[in-house]
């Protein structure tokens, strides 16, 4: 379970002023949507929760832990938006790249478990190059979810795949929040119908934010 709390969380890079006094409350399990144009700070905020980019004490907890002090991020899963880390010419099975990129020791009978939840068992032996985009999106998301995660951040997971398998992806998203895994994602759809979200985080140009609730298909705009 993962309770977070954002508490005026500010960051510049440099001189230039990205997040200001942004604040919102995440409860485990919550399914939160940020929304915003490009160059408003949406991957800023999320570097800043996971700790890439080094934020003052006092801005954001994780379990009332000052996140200046939090050590276990095994907790949390990442799915970056173009996926920077990961060399596509180096001639790699599914398997194979699940094994190689677990955090802890994750034998092959769990890693089928993870891949056949998704739905792409039957892919384990094909090579990474010769996936589709919802397939890879799908094995990122595998590889995110080896070290059982508590929250998982995805972002723009669909920005590469059409739109059926963009329907299929949030399915597969929301059975996983319905697991109790905390979801935060940043996205550009324009239709959340497929989403089961509970709280939207809208941010707006000159550093404005709209946090809202989901209340019984209901939004409840929260002042943050």
């Amino acid at each position: 379970m993962m309770q977070i709390d954002v508490h005026n969380l500010s960051f510049a890079y440099g001189h230039r002023a990205v997040l200001r006094n942004m604040s919102f409350s995440l409860a485990p399990g919550d399914y939160l949507v940020v929304t915003g144009k490009n160059g408003t700070g949406k991957t800023t905020l999320i570097k800043c929760l996971l700790g890439f980019n080094p934020v003052k004490s006092g801005m954001i907890f994780y379990n009332h832990q000052d996140i200046i002090n939090f050590k276990d991020w095994t907790s949390f899963g990442y799915v970056s938006q173009k996926y920077e880390d990961f060399n596509y010419e180096y001639p790699i099975t599914v398997d194979e790249l699940l094994a190689v990129n677990s955090l802890k020791k994750i034998k092959q009978p769990q890693r089928l478990k993870i891949l056949d939840q998704l739905g792409i068992l039957e892919i384990i032996n094909e090579n990474i190059n010769k996936l589709s985009g919802g397939q890879l999106q799908r094995v990122f998301i595998a590889r995110a979810m080896l070290n059982n995660p508590l929250v998982l951040i995805l972002d723009e997971p669909t920005a590469s795949i059409d739109k059926l398998n963009t329907k299929f992806f949030f399915q597969t998203v929301n059975e996983l929040n319905s697991q109790g895994i905390t979801i935060i994602m940043i996205t550009h759809n324009e239709s959340f119908d497929n989403m089961n979200y509970s709280h939207i985080l809208n941010i707006g140009i000159d550093m404005n934010y709209h946090f809202q609730v989901r209340e019984k298909c209901d939004l409840t705009e929260v002042e943050v």
